[in-house]
């Protein structure tokens, strides 16, 4: 069959994809090699799908349903595989297999399966998010806490430190281009500075969690997907939750309270320092709205940089 990228992955690729990227030219080959590999049978690609990755719907050889997932280099394919090995289906998905594809960066061209994951099959198109309101919530924090475990000895995974500066750099160019959102940007920085400077633990994160990151599965009824694993303090990945459905809060009146009354809720129900959770949620908040902004989605990154504007 032809892999043919869903639109929204192609858009999100082109607007993070470095100069020369070929990653794209060189799915169709990628996958179909991933699958006659395996064995598969392919059922068909998931759509609208995810922006880092193509997802595509297969069978093994045995009949077993699964999920056939290709990710570049630069979205980090093995420290997902290592995250979702070390959790072991605990609040996230299955690993289908052990040991292919290294995501260390042999290379494609080289024949090797980076970035290839074969992953147990979720209920796709029914997402947490598809809850009211305080079920989705209630339904994604106790998920959250299930991946929240100690890394390993002697883990690869990034540090929230070392993400957030690779991420504030960026922030910085953008404050110096932009007088009107320099005041945001100063702020968040100045946030993540105090709170870097006495991080209360040391856990395996998701890195990227929210409500449309939470499946429903037959082994468990919710399962989180798509891990960016960071190793850092719990706040750090309640922090992008808390920002759920920003579109329908910055809609509401009474945004603003309801914003607050979010973060003093998901920091009692999951024993996390609400200020810490204020903090890292404005941080995360300037950070997506400064780079909606420097790749072009504005309305993106005016909703983002409201929404911090009540932090």
């Amino acid at each position: 069959m032809a892999f043919e990228p869903p639109r929204r992955l192609v858009r999100a690729l082109g607007e993070t994809a470095p100069d020369g990227d070929d990653w794209l030219a060189k799915l169709p080959e990628v996958a179909e090699r991933a699958v006659a590999r395996r064995e598969l049978a392919v059922e068909r690609v998931q759509v609208p799908g995810g922006r880092s990755s193509l997802v595509v719907l297969v069978r093994t050889a045995e009949g077993a349903p699964a999920v056939l997932k290709l990710a570049p280099r630069r979205a980090r394919p093995g420290s997902e595989r290592a995250a979702l090995a070390h959790w072991g289906g605990r609040g996230a998905v299955q690993l289908r297999e052990e040991g292919a594809g290294d995501g260390d960066g042999a290379g494609v061209a080289e024949g090797t399966d980076e970035g290839v994951l074969l992953l147990e099959r979720l209920h796709p198109d029914v997402s947490v998010r598809s809850l009211p309101e305080a079920k989705a919530l209630l339904e994604a924090a106790g998920t959250l806490r299930r991946l929240w475990v100690e890394p390993p000895a002697s883990h690869p995974f990034e540090t929230v430190a070392e993400r957030t500066g690779r991420q504030a750099e960026a922030m910085r160019a953008g404050a110096a281009s932009d007088a009107e959102i320099a005041p945001l940007v100063d702020a968040a920085l100045a946030a993540r500075a105090e709170l870097l400077a006495e991080p209360p633990e040391r856990r395996l994160l998701h890195g990227t969690f929210r409500q449309s990151k939470v499946l429903a599965g037959d082994r468990m009824p919710w399962l989180a997907v798509g891990p960016d694993p960071v190793v850092g303090e719990s706040a750090f990945d309640l922090a992008r939750l808390v920002r759920d459905r920003v579109e329908d809060l910055i809609a509401q009146p009474s945004g603003a309270s309801t914003t607050r009354r979010r973060i003093k809720r998901l920091a009692e129900s999951l024993e996390v320092d609400q200020e810490r959770l204020r903090g890292w949620t404005l941080f995360r908040a300037v950070e997506s709205g400064v780079r909606a902004r420097r790749v072009g989605r504005e309305q993106d990154a005016e909703l983002l940089l409201e929404f911090a504007g009540w932090l």
